[in-house]
């Protein structure tokens, strides 16, 4: 088998990996926010501010999540054009 085309395979059995378990892990991410805001609803005891600086935090959680997707999903897409400018005849 090609070098190129088993490294290719790998590659994309990595993201596979990579997408599943990232989606996991935001869905994960995302139920403990909806569980937080509702006890948020609920804690008349926490001040404003508190309240506030807790989904400050969530949301740069979310805000870190998703730029480091966009990082993962661009540093693939320059592996695969690196594997596709392998795969294309030299010319003369």
């Amino acid at each position: 088998m090609d070098q190129n085309k088993m490294l290719k395979q790998a590659l994309g059995v990595y993201k596979t990996t990579f997408d599943s378990t990232f989606a996991t892990i935001s869905t994960l991410q995302d139920q403990t926010e909806k569980m937080m805001s509702l006890f948020l609803e609920n804690a008349t005891w926490l001040p404003e501010e508190g309240k506030k600086a807790i989904v400050e935090w969530g949301n740069a959680y979310k805000k870190g999540r998703d730029d480091f997707k966009t990082t993962v999903d661009e540093s693939y897409k320059k592996v695969e054009a690196f594997f596709a400018d392998m795969d294309k005849p030299k010319g003369k």
